[in-house]
């Protein structure tokens, strides 16, 4: 049995973890945290300097820079992993917010791909290239839940998601797959979206949310892990927002 099946590893010592949109944020935690647990990481992103910042920073056994949404790209790099890997985590943009008179369909276009179909295609190419035991994480949110004006796009994806975790937890097993859904995570994307609006959003976070503090990156990434080593989880998704859901806003 390899050692992404073994019962009861609370550890990734000796296991290879690639991160799809690991150059910054929660997927660079995520590495970060992983590197720490033992594990080697392999990191993509679609900007090389960037990645290759990120890559010293943890001291990745392999980069490879290239837009995964270019799905003939994906494939070529499944293809050409040497060994097969133990766990793969995929991040993505953030969410789309817009009336639909105001839709983008070309934009629309662009994160149905990022949040659907990118799944899809990870999967058909992981399913040969992942150990029996190992994982499959995607990320989600929990804001597009909600109804109002704008939130038609991310309220689909949001619902379509969990259930193709689900399927797809079937379809792959041994291979396990799970979802991550976060609510507000303190990120460069969070700040490059809400501009002078982020310190005001933090405020609001820390004195609205049960737990009293922004969540942040080593949260989810901390999450991450623990699905990569409890061998016992797949076909669910688990939420991380500090109680956001519980309190308005």
């Amino acid at each position: 049995m390899s050692s992404a099946g073994k019962q009861n590893d609370s550890s990734l010592r000796g296991q290879t973890v690639l991160v799809i949109g690991g150059s910054a944020g929660i997927g660079l935690e995520t590495a970060r945290r992983a590197t720490a647990e033992g594990a080697r990481v392999i990191l993509t992103g679609r900007d090389p300097e960037r990645l290759q910042r990120a890559s010293t920073e943890v001291g990745a056994f392999r980069t490879a820079s290239f837009d995964a949404t270019d799905f003939r790209l994906l494939e070529t790099f499944f293809d050409g992993l040497p060994r097969p890997v133990d766990h793969v985590m995929v991040t993505g943009p953030g969410p789309y917010y817009a009336p639909l008179t105001e839709l983008d369909l070309d934009k629309a276009r662009q994160h149905i791909e990022a949040h659907l179909l990118l799944p899809l295609h990870v999967g058909r190419n992981a399913r040969n290239k992942v150990r029996p035991g190992g994982t499959l994480i995607f990320m989600s949110g929990t804001s597009g839940r909600s109804t109002a004006r704008g939130f038609l796009l991310i309220s689909a994806l949001t619902a379509a998601l969990p259930a193709m975790t689900k399927n797809l937890a079937l379809e792959l097993a041994p291979v396990r797959v799970n979802l991550i859904a976060a609510g507000f995570v303190d990120t460069p994307l969070s700040a490059q979206l809400l501009g002078d609006q982020l310190e005001a959003r933090r405020n609001q976070l820390r004195q609205t949310l049960p737990i009293r503090r922004v969540v942040g990156p080593s949260d989810v990434a901390a999450l991450a892990v623990h699905i990569m080593t409890n061998s016992a989880l797949t076909g669910a998704t688990y939420d991380i927002d500090g109680g956001q859901q519980l309190v308005a806003g």
